[in-house]
């Protein structure tokens, strides 16, 4: 019983994991048509900026909401400024956010040096069977149920859903009824990049807060992405459960570096059998 529990315990921090490091990098590239490699620098912007608020006496949940609004605000910008003119532009797009990755990895390694002191994680641990749990780990759990429940509602249920989806679908008919796509692109743009900036905060208090910490995300949103397809809203959760399993599985037996290389290792399988990914196959289900 404590075996299985763990690793079922395992298979859901995975899942989490995965659907907050990308469900940010799907909407951006499932709506946009943007591969956006400087993911991990918003992810990045996150952590730094809950755990520098978090040294002034705010509340941790303050802090985190700083910080997912930072990365958004920072995302919004940066689309007006500079991926508004490549959008179609599929390399000059790569380039250039691989460029911003650069500037930002390199520029807080020189403002802020190569670490800074972290958060400590909260809520204590729980224990099942002689083992011990972090009840944080369940937080997060649960943090990424409630909002992938939560981006459903905002595109399937608001004004903003149906123009993002309809600009989605056809831009030039869209425009022509009417809807400010630029505005459109603008706000997705910044909330794929404020859901980062919440990874970075919510993993702010786990993790080892320095420039380089995006990488350690970028991988598994990119595999996550590649998997789910291009519909963010119906790819990354199943894409989610189904590699946290692959890597739960192989961690709990070889360690997390096999548990790394199979994660690879499905991703090449998926994209040989499944090149439009699990979203393509179950819109298919669904008559589209």
């Amino acid at each position: 019983m404590t075996e299985a529990f763990g690793f079922f315990f395992q298979w859901a921090d995975s899942f989490a994991f995965l659907v907050l490091a990308s469900i940010g990098l799907a909407i951006i590239f499932g709506m946009m048509g943007v591969i956006n490699l400087a993911h991990g620098e918003f992810i990045m912007c996150g952590a730094y900026v809950t755990v520098l608020a978090h040294r002034t006496g705010l509340p941790l949940p303050v802090c985190m909401l700083l910080g997912a609004l930072a990365a958004g605000a920072i995302g919004i910008l940066l689309e007006r400024l500079i991926i508004r003119h490549l959008y179609h532009r599929l390399y000059d797009s790569i380039v250039a956010t691989w460029a911003i990755s650069l500037i930002a990895t390199q520029g807080m390694l020189i403002v802020a040096g190569p670490s800074i002191e972290g958060i400590k994680t909260p809520f204590g641990s729980f224990s099942v069977g002689g083992l011990s749990f972090s009840t944080y780990r369940v937080v997060l759990m649960a943090v990424a149920l409630l909002l992938l429940a939560g981006l459903y509602l905002l595109f399937m249920r608001t004004r903003y859903g149906v123009h993002a989806r309809a600009t989605i679908q056809n831009p030039d008919m869209a425009r022509a009824l009417g809807v400010d796509t630029g505005r459109v692109y603008g706000m997705t743009f910044g909330l794929g990049a404020a859901l980062a900036g919440l990874a970075g905060a919510l993993y702010a208090p786990t993790t080892t807060t320095v420039p380089t910490m995006g990488g350690a995300f970028i991988v598994q949103a990119f595999v996550t992405v590649v998997v789910g397809g291009a519909n963010a809203l119906v790819g990354a959760a199943p894409a989610a459960a189904i590699l946290g399993v692959v890597q739960s599985a192989l961690a709990a037996s070889y360690g997390q570096t096999i548990g790394q290389i199979g994660l690879l290792i499905a991703v090449i399988l998926v994209v040989r059998l499944l090149p439009r990914g699990l979203s393509g196959v179950l819109s298919r289900g669904d008559g589209g």
